[in-house]
């Protein structure tokens, strides 16, 4: 993200190249409010990332407001952004004090006692090796452990703040909500928590989204540089473009119900634990999907255009049956919660790739010739080149999983679902496998009526990453942990004598890991 205010395309040209610099513009109505909360305390504010100046209009219109002048300062890597920031109103004298450097790589010297900023929203697979090495360094060295490599630049931008924040200094930031709910979350906010008060999380119903028409949650963290507590407010804002969300900040972020608020104190263990841009849970909760089954991940093939073929082309290829499996690729291909051979012939009658070619782990002269000619026109192409495929010996060895009873869709606009696998498919890394501990038929059909009741899967917000529009996205760890509503359980008793391994109970989503630590 980065700051200032512009109404973005769903999709297109522009739109990719905003994801590439990750600048998603700030409205005002939270600009204002981020610094209503840092500005009180001192007498200039700083953005890290300039952009269109959004905050730095806030601080001018908040200065103005309170009758005393503030001193603006900050950072941007992209000059072309400042022209912007002209045009929506802020001055020569207004940018003077703005440098052009890398925040991340080359950061001012001196602190500062209010810091706010939207920063740059880009995935971890955009950064570039060198990058995210760097920025893994820089990271490790300040808080003491490496984070996980799928770390976005923003948390890199929070981190970096952070460290320049003055004594008694006011930080408010915007982020998205993988900033608290990602692999890396526990031991980021574990440490900033031990370093910073966290005063105040505000979080937005999808209705009133700062950023509508983009695939992200946001929410306001507010941290100060003093000795942390055990306590913080976490606020749920109802409505855009509400004036009410700076009167409640300037109020001192206090719990509180109002038209447009709805605000509440919770634990900092309890926010962490849960997610602290989750809404709190109601109790303890009690058995989980892990307590009675295995997830993982559909096989990621690292190039779906050469290992996930039509019925025509692997025909045409010549690639014989037992190198391939029946899968599906995209949960739009499966427009309910059943998946079965009139699914898939549907599918080869509109021309979708129904058919995974896997090749074992066999040296390349003991296949078939034309396997032979298509796995070297392969690595003629630089499909073994590829990031995932390349960290594979043979780089043609395709994942193999059991056939999952049961899918879990997890990708996409649509709502998450479980499906039956009565095809016999082998998904692919749009949705997740789920193995249950049995397989007789009264356990499987308990489970899946279980999963399938609207009482389940209202507890996925719980476990899942949450994205715009409501959307949410379930890791394997994550939707073990997925509770099971007691009511339902007790309808549909899931019963075995003791608890079953299963071969794959262990699995780390190594090959993805290892792609995410470069």
């Amino acid at each position: 993200m980065a700051n200032g205010h512009q109404t973005l395309p769903a999709s297109g040209p522009h739109r990719e190249r905003l994801r590439e610099k990750g600048q998603f513009w700030t409205p005002d109505w939270v600009a204002d409010a981020m610094v209503a909360y840092v500005a009180p305390g001192s007498d200039s504010i700083f953005d890290p990332a300039v952009g269109a100046g959004a905050f730095l209009r806030a601080a001018k219109r908040l200065a103005e407001e309170i009758g005393r002048s503030l001193r603006l300062f900050g950072t941007e890597l992209d000059p072309s952004v400042l022209a912007q920031a002209r045009e929506q109103g802020l001055s020569e004298a207004d940018l003077a004090g703005v440098q052009i450097r890398d925040f991340l790589l080359d950061p001012p010297a001196e602190p500062f006692k209010a810091i706010t900023a939207n920063p740059p929203y880009v995935r971890h697979h955009r950064l570039s090796a060198h990058l995210k090495k760097a920025l893994r360094t820089f990271a490790a060295t300040l808080v003491g452990r490496r984070l996980d490599g799928r770390a976005g630049l923003h948390v890199y931008f929070l981190l970096r703040a952070l460290q320049l924040l003055g004594a008694d200094g006011h930080l408010a930031f915007i982020l998205p909500a993988d900033t608290f709910e990602g692999v890396f979350a526990k031991a980021l906010w574990d440490w900033i928590t031990r370093k910073f008060r966290l005063d105040a999380v505000v979080t937005f119903a999808p209705e009133a989204s700062p950023f509508p028409q983009v695939d992200t949650n946001a929410v306001v963290v507010m941290l100060r540089n003093v000795p942390p507590a055990a306590e913080f407010t976490w606020a749920f804002c109802r409505r855009a473009e509400t004036r009410g969300l700076t009167t409640w900040v300037l109020s001192g972020c206090k719990p509180a119900e109002t038209g447009d608020i709805s605000a509440t104190t919770r634990a900092v263990s309890e926010g962490i634990a849960t997610g602290l841009s989750r809404p709190p849970r109601a109790s303890e909760t009690g058995p989980t999907l892990g307590d009675f089954a295995s997830v993982m991940r559909g096989v990621a093939t690292g190039a779906n255009d050469f290992f996930f073929l039509t019925v025509d082309k692997a025909n045409s290829l010549g690639i014989p049956r037992n190198l391939l499996v029946p899968a599906v690729g995209r949960t739009r291909d499966v427009r309910g919660d059943e998946v079965n051979e009139a699914t898939i012939k549907a599918l080869e009658e509109i021309g979708r790739p129904t058919l995974l070619f896997c090749p074992d782990g066999r040296s390349l002269d003991t296949f078939p010739a034309r396997v032979r000619d298509y796995l070297r026109k392969g690595e003629l192409d630089g499909i073994h080149q590829r990031p995932l495929i390349a960290t594979r010996r043979p780089w043609y060895k395709m994942e193999t999983r059991p056939v999952p009873p049961i899918l879990f869709a997890y990708l996409g606009r649509r709502n998450a679902r479980f499906i039956q696998n009565r095809a016999g498919v082998i998904p692919l890394t749009g949705f997740l496998c789920i193995y249950p501990r049995r397989r007789d038929r009264e356990f499987l059909n308990h489970l899946w009526r279980i999963l399938s009741d609207a009482e389940t899967t209202a507890n996925l917000p719980l476990v899942g990453k949450s994205y715009g529009g409501g959307a949410v996205k379930v890791e394997p760890r994550a939707l073990e942990q997925l509770p099971l509503p007691a009511g339902l359980l007790r309808k549909y008793p899931l019963r075995f004598s003791s608890p079953i391994r299963l071969p794959f109970d262990d699995f780390d989503d190594a090959e993805v890991a290892a792609s995410a630590a470069v």
